[in-house]
């Protein structure tokens, strides 16, 4: 099962009260207060990991709560500080802060409510943990961080301080006091976290366009295929490699239909995996085997994307024309750019091989282009 969305409620470990003692040693019969502090409470710690590729682990296990601090003792012995509570997720997983009524858990025991997300509305909104740029505001919530490095920590919830002990409180005038502080308590609250997939490009296009069959063609990865629509219900990562050990990752999200970027369909649940692809591919059935025009699609594909975020139409794209082994593929081709002025038009064909290789070179070249020290081997 792949979790691309959990509601979590996260509480730190409490500190540690003080302690109030006297040291009562042979010969030293007042020997005054020696009362230990209270260790400070766990910290809830997320921690990103590029071995982490959802978020299952937390929808069934969505409370975190971290080690309380220990006690302070006699003897002036400080308790121990609590454990900190290290969760790893996966690189690219956003963290909202979210209202306790609208914190019904996901997981087993609880209701994943996905209704809220319908009517989410668009907003720009500051990241704290990672690079600046447009996101969806949640309705109720706020982001607090965002993880997109191996290795990036957020302390989601801090511990809470342990209390004084009585030795701290000794004066020349209160000389045996017999006051301590009680451990202040952790940091906790509901959170809502996000998984958005880091990949170097991103295959969009119509349902039953050939995305599945064609990430199967340039990688290992095995996604399922079949000859009906929203076979693919989640995203699938798969790594090309290339002989030189270049190696990028292409992320297949559900099939495209009219009026996702209102959450029609799949919406929403697909559109932001590929909000952070450096490059993009529109995979068109230039063959029309579902019975639509292909420059038909093209133009949907553009509309949705720009309705859902502008700054979409601004990453690099590539134009791939699947299915060029079937008998109506060519005049569809040559239909299309007339109507279409784009060029050029990569032709492959996922299920045969064919133009798999310039493909490969295509992508490479694109992702390249942008950020070029990401395909140096080292």
């Amino acid at each position: 099962m792949f979790v691309d969305e959990v509601r979590i409620y996260a509480r730190a470990g409490h500190g540690g009260r003080g302690c109030i003692a006297f040291r009562r040693e042979k010969h030293r019969p007042k020997g005054g207060p020696d009362g230990g502090n209270g260790g400070r409470g766990g910290h809830v710690i997320l921690q990103a990991d590029h071995d982490v590729n959802n978020l299952i682990a937390l929808y069934y296990q969505p409370r975190l709560i971290a080690e309380d601090g220990k006690h302070g003792m006699g003897k002036g012995m400080d308790g121990a500080a609590g454990k900190d509570l290290v969760v790893k997720v996966p690189c690219g997983t956003l963290v909202w802060r979210i209202e306790p009524r609208d914190s019904v858990l996901s997981g087993p025991a609880g209701s994943d409510i996905r209704a809220a997300e319908s009517n989410q509305t668009r907003g720009d909104v500051s990241k704290a943990g990672g690079p600046s740029g447009r996101r969806y505001a949640h309705p109720r919530g706020e982001l607090i961080a965002d993880l997109t490095e191996h290795g990036q920590q957020f302390i989601l919830c801090r511990g809470g301080r342990g209390g004084l002990g009585n030795r701290n409180f000794a004066t020349s005038v209160r000389q045996a006091p017999r006051i301590a502080q009680p451990g202040e308590p952790g940091e906790e609250g509901y959170f809502l976290l996000e998984l958005r997939m880091i990949a170097d490009v991103g295959i969009v296009g119509y349902p039953n366009a050939g995305k599945s069959t064609l990430l199967n063609a340039i990688s290992r990865a095995r996604p399922k295929i079949a000859p009906y629509p929203f076979t693919t219900l989640h995203p699938q990562v798969g790594i090309v490699e290339y002989p030189d050990y270049v190696r990028l990752t292409v992320c297949e999200v559900p099939g495209l239909i009219e009026g996702a970027h209102r959450n029609v369909g799949l919406g929403h649940e697909f559109l932001r995996h590929i909000e952070r692809c450096k490059v993009l591919v529109l995979l068109l059935d230039m063959a029309g085997v579902d019975g639509r025009a292909p420059w038909d699609d093209y133009q949907q594909l553009l509309r949705e994307l720009e309705l859902y975020d502008p700054a979409m139409l601004e990453k690099p794209r590539l134009v791939v024309a699947n299915k060029m082994d079937q008998p109506a593929a060519e005049a569809n081709l040559a239909k299309f750019r007339r109507r279409v002025k784009v060029s050029p038009v990569l032709k492959i064909s996922g299920a045969t091989g064919l133009g798999i290789d310039k493909f490969k070179q295509a992508i490479r070249k694109a992702v390249e282009a942008v950020q070029p020290a990401c395909c140096n081997p080292s």
